[in-house]
């Protein structure tokens, strides 16, 4: 069961770090390169969780409570205007 947990944390990781590089490859907006490497070292930590959690659930779970407090992002620029709810999900931007 927790190493479900940690998979599924490693997926959310990893998609809102691809998330990030392709608004990052689409506007160019540097706080959006900084949040694709926060997810980069976020999603190693995770990694590294998931690994401690086949050993001892309570510090793998742990671990990636870490992860996911680095991969908070900081203040972005608005890139999203008009865009749907899929949209924003994809990254899709209207710049």
């Amino acid at each position: 069961m927790y190493t479900h947990i940690a998979i599924l944390a490693y997926f959310v990781v990893l998609f809102l770090t691809l998330r990030d590089i392709r608004i990052y490859k689409r506007t160019r907006y540097e706080s959006y390169r900084k949040g694709a490497m926060k997810g980069l070292i976020a999603s190693t930590l995770v990694l590294l969780g998931i690994l401690f959690t086949l050993w001892n659930p309570n510090i793998g779970l742990l671990i990636i409570l870490i992860a996911l407090l680095v991969n908070q992002k900081g203040q972005r620029e608005k890139v999203f205007r008009d865009a749907k709810t899929i949209d924003r999900f994809l990254g899709k931007t209207d710049i």
